[in-house]
Order: C-alpha cells, then structure tokens, then sequence
C-alpha cells in the first residue's frame, strides 16, 4: 500500500513535474524529463510515484463546453435544513448523481453549499433546478448567480 503524500514530501523537481503536466498533460516522458531537467528513467519513476501517492488523479482531454453547446453556468448557494453528520452525507451522496453539477463545495459562511451548474441555456437549467436540484436531500433554501461571462477557469 502506498502512502498518501503531502506537499512537504515533494522536491523541487516533483513540483516542476506537476506543473508541467498541468500546462500540457500529454507530453511525453522524454520530453517532460528533459524539461525538468532529468534523465527519463528517474522522471518515470518519480511520476509513477506522484500517481501511486494520489498528487496526480488521473490525465484527461479537456473539452470546450461552449462547443457542445455547455455556456450557461449557474452557482447556486444552498441551504440545509440540517447540517447534522446524516443529512450532509445525504446531501452529498445525491449531488454527486446530477451530471449538471460540474462542482459542489461545502462552505463555511452564511450557506452550506455552493454548487457550480452547467447546462445548455436558462430552460434545461430551470428544469434541473426543479426537478433536481431543489429535490436534494434537506434542501431548505436556493438562491441563483448566473454567469454572464467567464474571465478566468482552472481545468483540471
């Protein structure tokens, strides 16, 4: 079993491996050693590291959700009825099932949630707020910020 590793275990180099994965996670090995200043083998063995330990989750395409027609975003700030242990694990369990919810994070603050929602235009967003969205589980209070334009997003 591998232990899970923390930012304090990581050198300089591992740093320099994120980073350049982030901005291009298709490089190749070679190519990525060499930018690190590295000999492959020990950037193959530093990487596999950094996927058995959990800093790198996983390599994906990165897809321009304006092109499949995905533009409309919505953040909406949710309110429990109760935050008790149970009723936030059922929160939790049932937003991760709603493909629309592109993000949800607990917040401490005068809510409990805010969830990040993107659809296809205000109609479909509608739709997954009634039928979906405000269905959670303790569900007590909604309230809607729609995007009108997106200045800066992190993928990945």
């Amino acid at each position: 079993m591998v232990r899970k590793t923390f930012a304090g275990d990581l050198d300089e180099v591992d740093r320099r491996i994120i980073s350049v994965l982030r901005a291009d996670g298709r490089k190749t090995v070679t190519d990525l050693a060499r930018e690190v200043g590295i000999s492959k083998t020990p950037c193959q063995i530093r990487m596999r590291r950094l996927i058995d330990s959990g800093v790198i989750r996983g390599f994906q395409a990165v897809v321009d959700p304006a092109t499949l027609g995905l533009d409309h975003i919505a953040f909406v700030e949710i309110g429990l009825a109760s935050t008790h242990e149970k009723a936030l694990t059922d929160f939790n369990e049932a937003v991760r099932r709603i493909p629309e919810v592109e993000e949800c994070h607990m917040i401490a603050g005068s809510f409990d949630y805010l969830l990040k929602v993107r659809t296809l235009d205000m109609r479909r967003y509608r739709k997954v707020m009634g039928e979906k969205i405000t269905n959670l589980p303790h569900v007590a209070t909604t309230s809607t910020f729609v995007v009108m334009e997106a200045v800066k997003e992190v993928h990945g």
